[in-house]
């Protein structure tokens, strides 16, 4: 691997390493500590350091050695998970993104942040020393105590506290069940603890073993209690069970300690494996006479024959068969963004090719041709999917930055607020899930700064002291709906518009709606807020948010009620690449619909002159003459169908001259001459070599709704005029 390769390799690791670690520490802050959360957060500090070590990276090593003490202190119990903790660790994932920062740079031998390094050390430094210091305070036994209740000797107690004979470090090991599924065998894990010391003893636990005929060849059984002769430290052995950690049982006990510890190993195990780690320990002469007597060793030993030690040579490592290793071979390879967008690229010329050849063959009327190019666009059509499929990614890839904005802007703003995310396996392109996520970054901070109101407004207005902040994700109609929705103080209709006419944006005696007003805090500059704030004002700043999602063939839309709180509505197509589109025919020219917005296709029905609205099984439907709006000559024997299509939950016809049937379409941008012009989303090249353009539905079914709100009086008049 090249230098690059391997430093492009430790950064993206890492960053994903950090957000686990990040979703971790949230998950405790809400949900309360748990095993597995705790020992997530170890690994991927610990992983980051290994990975970073191995290509000498020493600044994100020596910092996440130290984070490392502190992390295993939490796993052992000697640190609570308080709300300084949390925050300190948080702060630590934070610099450690630094770190992953400069060596994408290639400065990772210039420290980004030395200040905040010290601070941070210093920290960590003084958490673990407390700790040591109440743990060395716990294993001192006060003189003259108090008899213990029930009677018992004040010696019992002192005699558990001090440090037994046991000259080695002991490991009690009971392996999960799925061990052997997940591809690892336990032996091997064995095997690998004779190049730390020498192995004294095993004695494999049999009471965990079923009968032959109840035995499943793929479920393990193993449990083992071991003596270790070593050198190493506790972590190192740690380590060496790092990956069966979870849902195992590996208790490590270092030489000497506590006798209670001992007891206790022997209270987790059956009576009968107990009384067989006893005979084990009796041959190995491990304790004296009064520790004998306090584990009450003599009563759990009765009636077991002697045990026999295995020796360290007897340890073998089983090889794994090769179909086993084959059932476990890695099933997801990462790849390089470019890669993938030179196969899309590829795709899309093999889709106009096709067309091309698909032309031909009806121009030619061979059947066997045509039969060849109706196989291969099938064949295309699939791969097209899955290509297209390859880059969709899940919008999750975005929600999970926000538990931890939420959790920090709600701090320093001294507000509570509880962050509920929905839909998170919604999937949107690639390409697009990089570009939304500013936007809905500005949207949460304005919605959290002045969208929620402190909690004792809130109590004040009859409402919860906890405010509620929602994501939510899901398709609709051929498109993705992100919402985002708080319970807050809501918008004041009559300051916005207030301000709309004072900036000349409206006139005063405008009849506007809702959501017309609404559109104003879309406008550049344009805020309400009466005090500016770091994180800006409901408003400033949203012409951005607007014109990233437009730059997207996207809309955005707020639905507000005053004290009831927001909802801004984001909606975007699936992808940028290639669309499944429907062609027309206006004048000369071919348009292409995308075809997930088509609803059906009909005869033009009559109108009413002066109004472009038509009644469709006895509905009023507003509709849109395409050769009018882009000024196109009229068509020689056309057949004035209509197009319905949707986008929502509004619909609107499109009147065209003809209709010519579906397509893939490859969609190119439009260039600088064309970018702006109203209706057009983007272009395709047709099989005959022809530029056909994509028509923006969205952009137009918002134009018939505003022509309906000017015609609908007088439709309806009509109606009423003409029944009898």
């Amino acid at each position: 691997m090249s230098k690059d390769s391997a430093r492009d390799a430790v950064v993206q690791e890492a960053r994903e390493l950090l957000v686990a670690m990040e979703a971790a520490l949230l998950q405790i802050e809400m949900e309360g500590p748990s095993r597995e959360s705790i020992n997530a957060i170890f690994r991927a500090a610990h992983t980051i350091k290994g990975s970073a070590g191995l290509f000498a990276f020493d600044s994100i090593v020596h910092f996440t050695h130290q984070l490392e003490h502190v992390l295993d202190k939490v796993r052992d119990g000697e640190l609570a998970l308080n709300g300084h903790m949390m925050s300190l660790l948080l702060q630590c994932g934070d610099y450690i993104g630094e770190l992953v920062d400069a060596i994408e740079r290639r400065e990772e031998q210039q420290e980004p942040n030395p200040e905040r390094r010290a601070s941070l050390l210093a920290e960590l430094d003084a958490v673990a020393q407390a700790a040591e210091r109440v743990e060395a305070a716990a294993d001192l036994t006060p003189e003259g105590a108090a008899p213990a209740a029930g009677g018992e000797s004040p010696m019992a107690p002192a005699i558990e506290a001090a440090p037994a004979d046991y000259p080695y470090w002991h490991l009690s090991l009971a392996f999960n069940e799925n061990v052997l599924r997940d591809g690892l065998d336990p032996m091997s894990f064995l095997h690998y603890l004779r190049s730390l010391g020498r192995i004294v003893a095993i004695l494999p636990l049999e009471s965990a073993i079923p009968a032959a005929d109840q035995m499943d060849a793929e479920s393990c059984y193993l449990g083992v209690e071991i003596c270790l002769a070593s050198d190493s430290t506790r972590q190192t052995l740690e380590d060496v069970f790092e990956f069966v950690r979870d849902d195992s049982r590996i208790d490590i006990l270092p030489p000497r300690s506590a006798l209670s510890a001992y007891a206790q190993v022997l209270a987790q195990l059956p009576h009968e494996d107990a009384a067989r780690l006893v005979g084990m320990w009796r041959r190995l002469d491990l304790f004296n006479e009064a520790q004998w007597r306090s584990l009450g060793a003599a009563t759990v030993e009765e009636a077991v024959a002697p045990v026999v030690p295995v020796a360290a040579g007897d340890v073998v490592q089983r090889p794994r068969p090769l179909d086993e290793r084959r059932a476990h071979e890695q099933k997801f390879i990462k790849i390089e963004v470019s890669k993938l967008d030179q196969l899309i690229d590829l795709v899309g010329e093999l889709v106009i090719a096709g067309a091309s050849a698909r032309l031909v063959a009806r121009r030619r009327k061979d059947s066997q041709f045509e039969e060849a190019t109706q196989a291969i666009d099938a064949l295309m059509e699939q791969i097209r999917d899955a290509a297209l499929t390859l880059r969709m990614v899940q919008i999750n890839e975005v929600f999970q930055r926000f538990p931890r904005i939420v959790r920090d802007l709600a701090r320093d703003l001294d507000k509570d607020i509880e962050l509920v995310m929905t839909g998170s396996d919604t999937e949107l392109d690639k390409s697009m899930i990089e570009r939304i996520a500013d936007p809905l970054m500005h949207i949460v901070r304005n919605a959290i700064d002045h969208g929620i109101e402190p909690a004792a407004e809130r109590i004040a207005a009859g409402k919860p002291a906890r405010a509620t902040l929602r994501l939510n994700a899901i398709h609709e109609s051929g498109s993705v709906v992100v919402e985002i929705m708080d319970d807050g103080r809501g918008m004041d209709r009559e300051r916005i518009l207030a301000h709309a006419i004072a900036s000349g944006l409206a006139a005063p005696d405008a009849e506007l709606s809702d959501a017309e007003i609404y559109r104003f805090v879309f406008e550049p500059g344009f805020s309400t807020a009466r005090q500016v704030t770091e994180l800006s004002g409901r408003g400033v700043g949203m012409d951005v948010v607007k014109r990233n999602i437009e730059a997207l063939h996207g809309e955005v839309a707020i639905d507000t009620e005053r004290g009831r709180g927001t909802v801004v509505r984001i909606r975007l197509p699936l992808t940028l690449a290639i669309i499944s589109g429907f062609q027309v025919v206006v004048g000369n020219a071919v348009f292409v619909i995308p075809l997930d917005m088509v609803v059906e296709c009909i005869d033009m029905p009559p109108q009413h002159a002066g109004c472009n609205i038509v009644a469709v099984r006895e509905e009023p439907l507003p509709f849109v003459p395409l050769r009018e709006l882009f000024d196109l000559p009229a068509r020689e024997h056309g057949r004035n169908s209509l197009v319905i299509v949707q986008y929502g939950k509004l619909r609107a016809g499109l009147l065209v001259d003809g209709l010519l049937g579906e397509c893939q379409a490859v969609i190119k941008p439009l260039g600088r001459l064309f970018g702006k012009v109203k209706g057009l989303s983007g272009s395709t090249i047709l099989g005959d070599g022809r530029v056909a353009l994509i028509l923006d539905i969205p952009h137009l079914v918002q134009h018939t709704q505003q022509q309906e709100q000017g015609h609908a009086a007088v439709y309806a008049e009509r109606v009423v005029g003409a029944a009898p």
